[in-house]
């Protein structure tokens, strides 16, 4: 355990020294470094927290949401940011004491750091060794201060460690749902694996469920309440308080379109069937609207789908194991949103790695993952250097594509995989339910039984 914090707290240092190239003196007037424009992409150094610091009011330390809006155009205003509530409290508490773009990178590194290092404690406890993949791999180096991502992997992991201990079934699944329900109010993600959770619960934990026995329907629902009151509790002050700032946020996310910025498969890939150089500016501007509506309708749709699908694979198995494998079902889950997502930021990658040391796959999808993404988060970058300079960009774009591609394949196949893998941690003797106040003692003398 010390071996695995203590080399997050290396890597998250150099994450940090690696954005930090980015933001160095002299500053303008407004606090941005002189340097970020000039090389950010070309020295991959480039990180949102740095380039929010304008453009939100985030230097004007603006507290989100209550003064904002949307303009017709998309443009926010009045300290509304484009995440969930408490991901822009994180960023406004960052800058309140910074005056530069170099002060907020360094003092949101230091707020969310923690979230780094209680993740590896937590994978370490869960998963052993495994979770150096979380403490030395490239994505924590790339991403761990690229955006305000540690928070809410730390909630989502942290809902698989409370499901772990030894407590009572229903409490310890109401305390995780709660996590998941912070975690839907900074990014929004950790909210989908509520539903798997549930199906958990109803199926009698880690214990599983005696064949003929009913569902236990009352605690699946108490964990739907739990999440769904928390966010509810988060939301609801800022709702009241600033309506229009707060669903700004997100009118802002359903306004963005799937362009060259978003790294999906809908560009790179339906797109070409829409869009063509050879078209005229008005054929163009026509054939990009009609596929723009396009990917807002399949997008979502798909998502569900893919939601649907990996809920159904968790219940075949429970049918023969007698047990949900719910964390097998949010990490297909969540590589069914990550393909079929119209923005695929670089970062989403510290959402998968967690799954990757949790469940039992094998290494060599792993090694293929990483290898794809470290093509896509260096590629994009040069790619986007390389247009601006207006140099020739075919390699950049080959790696780009490269990377595109090679992650979209590997999450199908991660999609099922997941679905049919094992936990690297043994939850019935490591976290075994201890039967709740309400729960009969025969009952759980039979339940104990189960295989």
């Amino acid at each position: 355990m010390i071996v695995l914090v203590a080399s997050c707290a290396l890597t998250l240092i150099l994450g940090y020294l690696n954005k930090a190239r980015c933001a160095v003196a002299p500053f303008y007037d407004n606090g941005r470094s002189t340097t970020f424009d000039a090389v950010k992409d070309s020295w991959v150094c480039y990180s949102d927290i740095q380039f929010l610091w304008l453009g939100r009011d985030i230097d004007n330390h603006v507290f989100p949401y209550l003064h904002g809006a949307i303009t017709s155009n998309g443009v926010l205003t009045g300290g509304t940011v484009e995440y969930p509530v408490l991901s822009g409290v994180l960023m406004w508490l960052g800058a309140v004491p910074a005056h530069t773009d170099a002060e907020f990178l360094l003092y949101t590194a230091l707020l969310l750091a923690p979230f780094g290092l209680i993740t590896a404690w937590m994978l370490g406890r869960l998963a052993g060794k495994s979770a150096l993949l979380w403490s030395v791999g490239p994505p924590l180096i790339m991403y761990a201060f690229h955006n305000w991502e540690l928070p809410v992997v730390a909630t989502a992991v942290g809902a698989v460690f409370v499901m772990s201990m030894r407590m009572s079934l229903r409490v310890k699944a109401v305390l995780a749902a709660i996590l998941l329900g912070v975690g839907f109010c900074l990014k929004l993600y950790p909210g989908a694996f509520v539903l798997p959770l549930a199906a958990y619960v109803a199926y009698g934990g880690a214990t599983g469920r005696v064949p003929g026995t009913k569902l236990d329907i009352r605690g699946a629902l108490s964990v739907l309440a739990a999440a769904a009151g928390t966010v509810v509790v988060v939301n609801l002050p800022f709702a009241v308080l600033g309506y229009e700032g707060w669903k700004a946020s997100f009118a802002f996310q359903s306004l963005r379109q799937a362009d060259i910025t978003t790294n999906s498969i809908w560009y790179w890939g339906l797109r070409q069937l829409w869009v063509t150089d050879a078209m005229t500016a008005e054929s163009h501007e026509q054939a990009e609207t009609a596929f723009q509506n396009t990917v807002d309708i399949l997008s979502p749709l798909l998502v569900f789908a893919a939601f649907g699908l990996a809920l159904w694979i968790g219940v075949r198995r429970a049918s023969t194991e007698h047990v949900y494998p719910w964390v097998a079902v949010s990490g297909s889950m969540l590589c069914g949103f990550l393909l079929l997502h119209k923005v695929h930021s670089p970062q989403y990658t510290l959402w998968l790695i967690p799954f990757f040391v949790l469940l039992r796959v094998p290494w060599a999808l792993v090694a293929a993952y990483l290898v794809a993404d470290l093509s896509m988060g260096i590629g994009v970058f040069r790619y986007f250097a390389a247009l601006a300079q207006g140099t020739d960009a075919g390699t950049e774009e080959f790696f780009v594509e490269f990377g595109v591609w090679g992650r979209a394949v590997l999450l199908v196949v991660a999609f099922f995989v997941f679905a049919r893998a094992r936990p690297r941690f043994d939850a019935s003797r490591s976290g075994s339910d201890v039967p709740a106040p309400d729960v009969p003692a025969s009952s759980t003398t039979s339940t104990s039984a189960a295989p």
